[in-house]
């Protein structure tokens, strides 16, 4: 005769810890906000990464007065922010603006050197000193002062 076993319970609640157990104990991954950060402090000369808060990673660089990188929020999918120290920034800072931009981004370095420079360039006497436009598929906005200019560039979570 052949002796039929019951099915036991705790041998499957067993198995399913372990295989629950196996999962959560696998490495953790780096969020994505931090993986372009550590990118552009790789590929751009200069550029160091500074305290991280909830979804901003701040910057620095010799050539901007502020930087930081925002990353998933309720309208953007990634921002880039980016001051100068001066009203009318130098070359230097759009050449920043636009390594940093293609590398968030991924699109060209000069789609968005040519993107960010329409910007700053567009505020003055007609416009005023604060301007939203859209270049490629990016939301720039920039703004100045009395002593500074400052551009901020997104991408829209549906894009």
């Amino acid at each position: 005769m052949i002796s039929q076993r019951p099915f036991r319970r705790p041998t499957l609640l067993a198995a399913a810890i372990a295989g629950f157990v196996a999962v959560c104990a696998s490495p953790a991954r780096a969020d994505r906000c931090e993986d372009i950060a550590k990118e552009l402090r790789s590929q751009v000369d200069g550029i160091k990464i500074g305290i991280t808060t909830g979804k901003i990673i701040y910057l620095s660089h010799p050539h901007a007065k502020e930087l930081s990188l925002g990353c998933r929020g309720a309208n953007y999918s990634n921002e880039l922010y980016a001051k100068a120290d001066s009203r009318k920034p130098k070359p230097e800072f759009f050449q920043l603006v636009a390594s940093a931009g293609a590398i968030v981004f991924t699109i060209t370095k000069p789609e968005v050197l040519t993107g960010s420079t329409r910007c700053i360039r567009r505020m003055g006497l007609l416009r005023g000193d604060s301007v939203k436009m859209r270049f490629r598929r990016l939301n720039m906005e920039c703004t100045r002062t009395k002593t500074e200019a400052a551009i901020a560039i997104t991408r829209g979570t549906d894009e």
